[in-house]
């Protein structure tokens, strides 16, 4: 659930402060103090680009130059390289509506991008917490941020696509309202940056993204100078599964000497289920498994293989296209 924030010290306007790379050289928007609210306004993935009324053909004609587009930098007073930015992610609002999309497979985004060459979209109606897909199939909404970090120590420009140290293009689906993402300073008043936010996501993003939605994202700050870490760790209470509780699953498994290639296959297996036992096409069945299925590595000391399983939650199924459990 999102606290209720009455107190806010600083709102920003995506409008006033959009970047799409990470630099230690960017001016910062504001200066804030340990402990003060920022609320931030964040685009979308696309930086507006698409919208509720966008289709397959849109995609197509995307360009990929502004995509993350990051809502920031925020300096933090008293920041230091060597310090612990705690940022207490305290509340989500979205705007209705998100989208899930297959880009072109040249542009070799998702898992398997060479397996479905022509783009798609599913624009997801977002309502009572759920975001609704084709035949009556609904996927809780847990919103987060898929990039939030702070200004890398190298100088120059660097892409929002690769995961860092310092943060960024984390995509844990867990940096829920309610945790707390614990970042290492690598320069002086941290820089703080936040967007691509989704509105929910399985483990894994395995089409390349999850529910992309614009949204509003509310953060408390801290500066911590012990301990020190050298990489991103967060609290967390979940929720850690896609429909937020304990439930049936079906699921695949990949099995084989790279986890990546277990982890097509393990997709794989689950888009075949997916079309021939629930009657979704496989693009479809593509981007549920980004939004809804979770990757995890259940096997790796058992060499020369490795074992990564897909977990489909049964609950984001109307009742005709459940699988029967066991009693």
């Amino acid at each position: 659930m999102s606290e209720e924030i009455s107190d806010v010290d600083y709102r920003i306007g995506a409008d006033d402060a959009v970047h799409s790379v990470w630099d230690n050289g960017l001016e910062p928007v504001v200066t804030v103090e340990p402990g003060d609210v920022v609320r931030f306004e964040c685009r979308d993935s696309t930086n507006g680009q698409l919208g509720p009324g966008s289709t397959a053909a849109d995609v197509a004609a995307l360009n990929v130059d502004p995509i993350h587009p990051l809502t920031g930098p925020v300096a933090v007073e008293g920041a230091e390289p060597g310090d612990v930015l705690a940022v207490e992610l305290l509340e989500f609002e979205h705007e209705g509506w998100g989208q899930t999309l297959v880009l072109p497979g040249e542009m070799e985004l998702g898992l398997l991008a060479a397996e479905f060459p022509e783009p798609a979209s599913h624009v997801w109606e977002l309502e009572d917490g759920v975001a609704r897909f084709v035949d009556g199939i609904e996927v809780p909404i847990d919103p987060f941020p898929g990039v939030i970090g702070v200004a890398p120590a190298e100088d120059g420009a660097h892409s929002t696509f690769p995961p860092r140290s310092v943060g960024g293009n984390l995509d844990v689906k867990h940096l829920t309202a309610g945790s707390t993402l614990y970042l290492p300073v690598a320069v002086e008043d941290a820089l703080f940056s936040v967007g691509d936010c989704h509105a929910a996501q399985g483990d894994g993003e395995v089409c390349g993204t999850g529910i992309e939605a614009p949204m509003t994202v509310t953060c408390r700050f801290d500066v911590r100078s012990e301990p020190t870490i050298e990489q991103p760790r967060f609290e967390t209470t979940g929720p850690f599964t896609p429909s937020g509780r304990d439930e049936p699953a079906y699921g695949t498994t990949g099995v084989g000497e790279d986890l990546m290639e277990a982890a097509r296959a393990a997709v794989r297996q689950q888009i075949d289920h997916l079309a021939t036992e629930r009657g979704l096409d496989r693009a479809e069945a593509y981007m549920l498994c980004s939004a809804a299925v979770d990757l995890k590595v259940s096997e790796a000391v058992n060499a020369p293989n490795w074992v990564v399983s897909a977990y489909l939650p049964e609950g984001i199924f109307p009742e005709a296209l459940r699988r029967p459990t066991r009693g």
